[in-house]
């Protein structure tokens, strides 16, 4: 896995030192921002439950950061899951229903996209976005980190601690469903 280009062996290595650790948190936070903030956004879809979602992930990777023993590419998956997480707690919240899956949620979220992105977002974009909240959560969270976020196989099973095979699998399933919901739209 290549890491983000600010994620070095030293930023790692100043963050396990107490004297350092804020100064490196915050290049950390600089680094990895936006691509943890759009991460949880195509997650949530509301800007500012993106936002809440982004700064408890910050704030539960400072608090973590003692315990953190891996390398640079390691603290990219690392704060990849700590941002799923508390996206998906977050959706949880915000379920209607006791009873209610996250995939309802998703497909609840998937009539919000439009709304969200604005009059000059671009359709065939909004268009991906809603049909990608109505795949399965499994496959939603796999399509998003490997499509959009570019991640490899590796770092992803790291991230929801699964299965490499699985997830290609689960990845396939999820092009396939977004092709032809896709073309029917047409």
């Amino acid at each position: 896995m290549t890491t983000t280009p600010d994620i070095t062996p030293a930023l790692v290595e100043a963050l396990r030192d107490a004297a350092r650790r804020n100064e490196a948190f915050d290049r950390l936070t600089a680094a990895m921002l936006r691509p943890l903030y759009w991460h949880i956004r195509r997650l949530v879809v509301v800007h500012e439950d993106a936002q809440d979602a982004c700064q408890e992930c910050f704030v539960k990777a400072y608090d973590g950061l003692e315990a953190f023993r891996g390398g640079a590419d390691e603290l990219r998956a690392w704060l990849y899951r700590i941002a799923t997480r508390a996206a998906l707690t977050l959706l949880r919240r915000r379920r209607r229903s006791l009873f209610a899956s996250l995939d309802e949620v998703g497909r609840e979220l998937a009539v919000r996209v439009a709304d969200e992105a604005g009059p000059d977002a671009d359709r065939a974009l909004v268009r991906l976005h809603e049909a990608v909240l109505e795949l399965p959560l499994k496959q939603r969270l796999v399509f998003n980190l490997r499509y959009f976020d570019d991640l490899p196989y590796a770092a992803i099973a790291r991230i929801l601690g699964e299965r490499e095979q699985t997830l290609k699998v689960n990845y396939h399933y999820a092009v396939e469903k977004l092709k032809t919901k896709l073309a029917n739209h047409e």
